[in-house]
Formats: structure tokens, C-alpha cells, sequence
């Protein structure tokens, strides 16, 4: 489960040199608490609800998250600007818009919806609720009943407020360190601080406006297609668009079909080329070969007979072995960061930057280091006092040691202080690794909590332990990174790093409330969690079964899954280190094997999605780059939005018993 964007590399001179997008040295620097408005908080609540029902659908059907980020830039200008051009021809004057506002929206919204992801709505909270448990098995060893605790509102609410805010605190008084002193790169960060600087130019103004216009007409038309497809959807599962047999009743069987989902197809248009094939491929090997040739094995490698959900049976390999491509991946990428990481410091510490002092200089470069001046200066002078963050920290500590017992009892207090004295370290290895490659590992660092608490408390609560703890672990990391890189942001646009941090708290206060409320709406609407359903939450068995082998070990797998998963782990190893020893324009063709893992259990029908949207993008690129590079954001966020909001709606029917009028559904021409 994670984020998949963009492998780009984005150096700080690059964006000095883009004038166009650069701040103007005279422009007036409004005080830090100027930069944060109420119209910017109201934004920022509306964006941030809408994001976090994308990211919970995207969570609970397939787990594969884009980075929303130009959406998130896009909508809160185009909400402000609106908001303002509407008041004025109303008679009513408004404050400027600025691009430090815009940025204290983004970090809002980012916020927000962030929590979505880390607080494990698809995967580790739901790992804990009782349809996994069943689905797993009751007698399945190390699957307990004492292990079950089933979603509710103030609960999760009170869990996310707890171990959401650690994260904020825990580097605040490194933030010089890494972007003024380090000089990390932060690409996501750097890309959206260009993004917002060009908004607040005459020619970036004018490609917004077109962004912006591009953006909704897709939403529009994505919104309307998932409305037309609700009516041939009947009752149940296997009716409508969402089950078309695009390639032979063969091939739909083995999950194979075009499932006309604007949300996947828009995914396909922002995850890079080789992530789309990746999945692709990871489709192909799965449901392609290796499920048939295993499904031929029945009555032999396992009982004949199972239900197609039963462990002991085919399900049991899909899991295990998503799992082992996943875990390969994830470890080879956490010892990578750390040695990255580590030589990087070591030779940023012999090479630091004391005093830099210019007598002769061309007019360009001067300019260029009176702009980086200017930017140190307002970076450096609303200072957060280091007693401010180790109070917080000690006190959120003190707040989550009373609490988390009392939410989840085999977590006892003791273990909640070793991961809190740990995540500080923890938080700054990732932190530095997503400045320097803008990958975060938060889920690879929240299931190491989770193999080692699970496999300490054992098995009277360890899945239930464990799955706490890899919540805890994973909220401190992500925010922890989201923050440096929202700092990252907030420097390159010349906004205040308080009016960041405040931003940040904000946004996570209301991602407290949203993300747990729009999750509910799901909850509430639809069957989550069912294989039969469209959101099947896959993540959320594969978390439990990662606490029940911390508990239990490998003793209860199917025959040959074992060897089968080792393979496939040292196949994830090994693709790594060729993709890393190879040259760039050799290992630019190598599939990632995390990207490679998800259809394996899930399907592969979402994987034929996202490679027409790959396919349609390089077309695009191939007749105009330019427009490709300048809308293709816009298109693939318009796509998901659109079919993100038809959830509302659709939950509301599903509440209120509405069902579809009509089954479309596809059966041999010679049966009855």
C-alpha cells in the first residue's frame, strides 16, 4: 500500500532558474498570521473531505494511491480566486490572494487527506474488525476472537488524535537542518512550491485558468458516466459496466476485463509508465500463470473443494505471496534509505555550508543569491521554539500512553513508550529519505512495529497489539515527512515556517474529524471488506495475516507456499539491486515489484485500467508533449474527482435502500 508518484529529480538551481515561477524580490511578505485566512481554512475543509473520499475508495479497492497534489494546488486557487471574483462583483473588496495563502491551503488539504492513508482505514484498523477475522477463518491458528475489534466513529477518532499530532512535533527542531543546512531536495515539494509560484505569475495564472477549466470538464463528464453506470449496477455484485466481459468470458473469469472505472483510468494518466506496467505485469504473472497452474493443484497441494476466501485453499497462496513481494520490496528499499541516508550525511557533515560571502558577480547570480537570502531570511525568522516541540511531544506521549490501553488493551503503556522513544529516529531516516528520493517507506516502518510488538505480546493479543502499533509507527513517520516536506514547500514559495506548522496542525484537526467521517459513509453504505464486493479492502487481510505470522511464524501455510514465497522475496531483492546497478536508461524499464504485488491478490481488471490510461498518455505525449505535460494532471484528477463525488450520492442511495433499476449481466449464448 503507498503513494505511487512521479520518480522526478528537481534541483534547487532548476527552480531558480525558472523566472517565471519565481517569487518577485520586492513582493510583500505578509506576516505569518496574514497567510492563514478563515476563506483559506473553509477551503481547505471542503478539498480535504472531497480528497479523503477519494483516497478511502482508491484505499478500499485496489490501494494504490496517486499523488493528488496538482489537484489539490489546482481547486484551492481556483476556490479562492472564484471565492473572490464572486465578492467583488458583489461590491465586497477582498484581501489579495497570495501564494503564501495558496501554499497554507495545500498544506491544509495535504494534511487532511494524508490521514486517510496513514490512518489505516484500508488496512491495519480494518485488519482489526470481524468480517476479516471470519474471512480469514475461526479455526485458522493464530486468529483469535480476543483479536477483534470492529470500527466505530469515536474510537477511531480518539486513535487518530493521538498518535497523528507525534509526528509534528517530533523533527520540528530539525527543520533547518534538513532544507537549509542539508539542502534536501524534497521533489514532491519542490515541484508543488513551482506549481504554486507559477499560479501567481500572468502566463501561470492564464494556464491555471485552462488547468482549472480542463479539470472540470473531465470531473463533469466522469461524474456523469458513473451516474449513467449506477442504473445497469442492480443488486449485488455482479451486475453492470463494472463486470463486462471486454475480452471473452475466458478471460473475465481469470478477472481480465475492462471495468470502464474513470477513477483507474486516471490513475493510470499520473502514476509513471513503468508502474502502470508493472501492475500489468504483475497481472499477467498472476492470473495470467501462476493461479491457474496452482488452481490445477487442487486435491493435491490442497484440499479440493474450499471456498474460493478459504485460507487453506488458492487464497492462501494470493495473500502470502503478495505478501512476500511486498515485504521483499519494503525491505530492500528501508536498507537502501539508510545507507543513502547515512553516506549522505556523512558527506553533507564534511561539506557544510558556514558563511557565504559574494564580492564579484554577475547580475544573474546575484540576483539568484539575494533570492536564496531572502528566503533564508523568512525561513529562519518566525522561529518554533525547541521547548514548544518537546513539551508537545512529552505531552502527546503522556496523553497516548494513558489512552491507547484503554482503545486496544494488549497494547500495555510500556510498549507505547519504546515505539515513542524509537519514532523520533525512525521518523528522521524517513524524513531524509523522501528529501533525497521522495519515496516514503511510513507502511514498510509500520509493519516492522507490527512484526516485533506482534511477536512480543504473542498470542494472548499480538495481532491485536501488533496492528496498533504499526498504526502508531506509521502516523509518526508519514506526518513527520509530510511536515518537512510541507516546510520544503512553504520555503521555496517564501512562506512562514509557522504558518506551515499551524497549517499542518490544522489540517491534521481536521483530518482528525473528516477522514473518520467520510470513512463511516463507506462503512455504513457498502459491504466493506467482502472479496465479492467492489471495495474488498485488500490490504486489510494482508495485514492480518502479517500479525498472525509475528505470532504464530510460517507452520499453518499451504503446501509449497513457503517455497513459493521465498522465491518471490528474493525475486523483489533482486529486481531491486538490478534496478540499481543498471544504467538509467536500461533500469527505467525494470518493474517495481511493490507495483507488481497488487494485482496478485487483487485482480487484474484494475491493472487493464491503468494501462489504457498509460497508453492514452503516451499518445498524447507522443502528438504534444506540451499539452500533456501541462493537462494531463488536470485530466486524470478531473477523472477521479468526478467519480469520487458520484460516492456521495451512491452511499446515500445504498443508506436509504435505493437499488438500480436494471442488471446488466453476461452469460454463455448456449446456456438457459
Amino acid at each position: 500500500m503507498g503513494t505511487a508518484a512521479a520518480e522526478v529529480e528537481i534541483s534547487e538551481p532548476l527552480l531558480q532558474q525558472d523566472e517565471a515561477a519565481a517569487p518577485d524580490l520586492d513582493e510583500p511578505i505578509p506576516d505569518w498570521k496574514e497567510q492563514i485566512t478563515i476563506r483559506g481554512l473553509v477551503v481547505s475543509a471542503v478539498l480535504g473531505a472531497l480528497f479523503c473520499i477519494i483516497t478511502h475508495k482508491l484505499n478500499l479497492t485496489v490501494g494504490i494511491i496517486p499523488s493528488l497534489n496538482v489537484a489539490a494546488g489546482l481547486l484551492g486557487f481556483f476556490s479562492v480566486k472564484s471565492w473572490t471574483g464572486f465578492l467583488s462583483k458583489l461590491g465586497f473588496s477582498s484581501k489579495p490572494f497570495t501564494r503564501q495563502e495558496n501554499t497554507v491551503i495545500q498544506t491544509c488539504v495535504v494534511a487532511c487527506y494524508g490521514l486517510a492513508f496513514s490512518g489505516g482505514f484500508g488496512s491495519y484498523l480494518l485488519s482489526m474488525d470481524e468480517k476479516t477475522y471470519k474471512l480469514i477463518g475461526e479455526d485458522y491458528p493464530g486468529n483469535h476472537a480476543e483479536d477483534v475489534k470492529n470500527p466505530g466513529l469515536l474510537w477511531m477518532m480518539a486513535f487518530i488524535f493521538v498518535v497523528s499530532f507525534l509526528g509534528l512535533f517530533s523533527l520540528v527542531p530539525l527543520r533547518k537542518v534538513m532544507v537549509l543546512d542539508y539542502k534536501l531536495t524534497y521533489p514532491s515539494g519542490t515541484a508543488t512550491a513551482m506549481l504554486i509560484n507559477s499560479f501567481h505569475t500572468r502566463t501561470g495564472a492564464e494556464l491555471a485558468k485552462k488547468q482549472v477549466n480542463s479539470l472540470g470538464k473531465y470531473l463533469s463528464i466522469s461524474f456523469c458516466w458513473s451516474f449513467f453506470k449506477w442504473f445497469f449496477s442492480g443488486i449485488g455484485d455482479s451486475c453492470g459496466f463494472d463486470n463486462f466481459p471486454t475480452f471473452g468470458l475466458a478471460l473475465f473469469n481469470n478477472t481480465f476485463y475492462f471495468d470502464f472505472s474513470p477513477t483507474y483510468v486516471g490513475c493510470g494518466l499520473i502514476c509513471p509508465h513503468i508502474v502502470n506496467c508493472s501492475v500489468l505485469l504483475g497481472a499477467i504473472i498472476s492470473w495470467g500463470f501462476l493461479w491457474p497452474f496452482v488452481s490445477t493443484k487442487a486435491g493435491d497441494w490442497y484440499p479440493a473443494g474450499l471456498g474460493s476466501n478459504d485460507f487453506k485453499g488458492l487464497y492462501g497462496y494470493k495473500v502470502f505471496v503478495a505478501i512476500s513481494l511486498i515485504l521483499g520490496d519494503g525491505i530492500y528499499n528501508l536498507i537502501k534509505i539508510i545507507y543513502v541516508t547515512i553516506k549522505e550525511m556523512s558527506t553533507k557533515r564534511q561539506s557544510l555550508p558556514t558563511v557565504t560571502e559574494v564580492i564579484e558577480t554577475d547580475s544573474n547570480t546575484s540576483k539568484l543569491l539575494l533570492e536564496e537570502k531572502k528566503r533564508d531570511e523568512i525561513f529562519l525568522r518566525d522561529r518554533i521554539p525547541f521547548w514548544v516541540a518537546a513539551a508537545g511531544y512529552v505531552c502527546l506521549v503522556a496523553i497516548s500512553m494513558s489512552t491507547m490501553p484503554l482503545i486496544f488493551p494488549p497494547l500495555k503503556w510500556y510498549l507505547v513508550l519504546c515505539s515513542y522513544i524509537i519514532a523520533p529516529a525512525l521518523a528522521f531516516c524517513n524524513s531524509y529519505g523522501t528529501g533525497l528520493t521522495d519515496w516514503s517507506l511510513a507502511s514498510t516502518y509500520g509493519k516492522i512495529g507490527l512484526f516485533i510488538i506482534a511477536s512480543i505480546v504473542g498470542s494472548n493479543g499480538g495481532v491485536l497489539a501488533g496492528l496498533a502499533a504499526c498504526g502508531v509507527m506509521m502516523s509518526i513517520v508519514s506526518t513527520a515527512a509530510d511536515l518537512m516536506q510541507d516546510f520544503k514547500t512553504g520555503y521555496l514559495t517564501k512562506s512562514s515556517a509557522k504558518s506551515m506548522f499551524v497549517s499542518q496542525i490544522v489540517g491534521t484537526a481536521m483530518g482528525c474529524v473528516i477522514a473518520p467521517l467520510t470513512f463511516w459513509m463507506y462503512w455504513t453504505a457498502f459491504d466493506i471488506g467482502s472479496p465479492d464486493s467492489p471495495y474488498k479492502a485488500p490490504y486489510a487481510v494482508i495485514y492480518r495475516e502479517m500479525a498472525i505470522l509475528g505470532v504464530e511464524g510460517f507452520s499453518e501455510l499451504p503446501q509449497h507456499c513457503l517455497a513459493i514465497c521465498i522465491g518471490f522475496f528474493v525475486a523483489a531483492l533482486a529486481v531491486n539491486l538490478l534496478r540499481d546497478l543498471t544504467p538509467k536508461n536500461v533500469s527505467q524499464y525494470i518493474p517495481i515489484p511493490m507495483a507488481v504485488a497488487v494485482p496478485f491478490y487483487i485482480g487484474a481488471y484494475f491493472a487493464i485500467d491503468m494501462f489504457i490510461g498509460t497508453v492514452i498518455l503516451f499518445i498524447w505525449e507522443r502528438i504534444n508533449r506540451k499539452d500533456a505535460e501541462d493537462y494531463a494532471g488536470a485530466v486524470a484528477s478531473g477523472l477521479i474527482c468526478g467519480d469520487g463525488i458520484w460516492t456521495i450520492p451512491s452511499a446515500i442511495l445504498s443508506i436509504f435502500k435505493v437499488d438500480p433499476p436494471i442488471c446488466m449481466y453476461f452469460k454463455p449464448s448456449g446456456s438457459s
